[in-house]
């Protein structure tokens, strides 16, 4: 085979085989094919895309370029859960021990936040202790014991998804619904649970910006977990404003503890309990979906999902006490509101600009290397449909520079639109692939 020839034909729209697909990325992990040839290849599938089939063999030849876990000593069915990014998106601290505590079994690899979208990893490290590297004996053994486990992937996993995505980030074809496909179900299924519930996020929050794209990107991630024999459910929710009221590692750790108390959000409970339900029957724990969600309200109301969470902390060597004292999470010095200058209803927000209004204040990082303040983000106090009075805060600011704390004002500010009327609030979730 020759690289040149699977670029010519992919570029003049022809269909590439399994093994010539396993040829090509298989080569360009070896360091055999140049990046400049793959890139090439990357910008052809960009504009002529990848079919259903070419789409599960990058995939799968993906998961094969380093190791996998195995989990199948894990008591139980494995469920794992994926979420596309957002803002203010602190689902998994709350639907893992919840699924957990009604025998679902999940050992999550989860990453860090990159630009106006947090990860789940910044947030779990603001925890004092929390260690988010495990063994493969470790991690079974905590799931087995706990019922549910965070952590880091490690850097042998999927390794040709992190050189593709380095090669896709500087040749402007991060976009491709089969590049996006694959890269995020080449961890789910290398990460081997025996099924996958994604949650693919749509609006000005997001990567894909109208449920009709987040459908569409929905459809061939779940079409992926077909042909890779993994039962995969997508979830289509809304992220035209932040979920919940938290943006920022501590505070949406505090806001997922209050969640878990049952006196979170009601749009963030209402969306854990959909998704966790999707886990639950998955796992063959409940006949359907309203019995599911039944199981872990019930769970919720009990404190079970509490004391699961405080459970995993500990066995992480996290400090357990900020399930009960979140005074332990770290604090900002500065806490300021960005006060609106107008009267009227919140009748749409810019949930990415308030996203980049928490990154400035050290919430999230612009580059890989840059570091992460714990305590920074902000808090909403006023939502889509929400009155609010000149003077009155939009949000709170949590920060630690004077300077940045100033710049998150205006940016929250120009990110919220406010007049006259009532808006039509979209629907927490737009829809189901399965």
């Amino acid at each position: 085979m020759r690289a040149y020839e699977l670029i010519q034909r992919k570029r003049d729209g022809g269909e590439l085989s399994e093994a010539e697909i396993r040829w090509l990325i298989g080569g360009f992990v070896r360091e055999e094919i140049p990046d400049a040839q793959m890139a090439a290849w990357l910008m052809a599938v960009y504009f002529r895309g990848l079919n259903a089939a070419e789409t599960a063999s990058l995939t799968l030849a993906m998961v094969d370029s380093g190791r996998t876990l195995d989990l199948r000593r894990v008591r139980g069915r494995t469920v794992d859960k994926h979420s596309t990014g957002g803002v203010g998106d602190k689902t998994s601290l709350v639907v893992v021990p919840l699924v957990a505590s009604a025998g679902v079994r999940v050992a999550k690899l989860s990453g860090r936040g990159l630009g106006h979208t947090g990860g789940t990893l910044d947030k779990l490290e603001s925890i004092p202790g929390f260690r988010i590297q495990l063994s493969p004996d470790e991690l079974i053994d905590q799931v087995n014991r706990v019922g549910c486990a965070i952590v880091s992937q490690s850097q042998d996993l999927v390794p040709a998804d992190k050189r593709l995505y380095a090669l896709r980030d500087i040749t402007a074809t991060v976009g491709s619904v089969p590049l996006i496909a694959s890269s995020v179900m080449s961890k789910k299924i290398a990460a081997g649970s025996e099924a996958i519930v994604l949650d693919v996020k749509a609006g000005s929050g997001a990567f894909m910006k109208t449920p009709e794209a987040a459908r569409t990107l929905a459809a061939a991630m779940v079409e992926i977990g077909r042909a890779a024999g993994r039962r995969t459910v997508a979830v289509i929710t809304a992220m035209g404003e932040p979920l919940g009221r938290a943006v920022g590692n501590a505070l949406e750790v505090d806001e997922a503890l209050r969640t878990l108390r049952g006196d979170g959000p009601p749009d963030l409970q209402d969306l854990c309990l959909a998704l966790g339900a999707h886990m639950v029957v998955l796992a063959g724990l409940a006949a359907d979906h309203a019995a599911a969600r039944a199981l872990l309200a019930d769970r919720l109301r009990r404190g079970d999902a509490g004391r699961t969470f405080r459970e995993m902390v500990a066995a992480q060597g996290g400090d357990p006490g900020v399930v009960d004292h979140p005074g332990r999470l770290p604090w900002a010095p500065i806490q300021r509101p960005a006060a609106a200058e107008v009267e009227g209803v919140v009748l749409a927000v810019d949930a990415e600009a308030l996203g980049s209004a928490a990154m400035i204040l050290g919430a999230g990082r612009a580059r890989a290397e840059d570091r992460i303040d714990p305590a920074a983000g902000l808090v909403i106090e006023r939502k889509i449909g929400e009155a609010v009075r000149r003077g009155e805060p939009l949000a709170m600011i949590h920060g630690a520079a004077p300077a940045a704390v100033e710049e998150a004002i205006r940016r929250v500010r120009a990110a919220y639109t406010i007049g006259a009327g009532m808006p039509v609030r979209p629907p927490l979730i737009y829809g189901v692939v399965s």
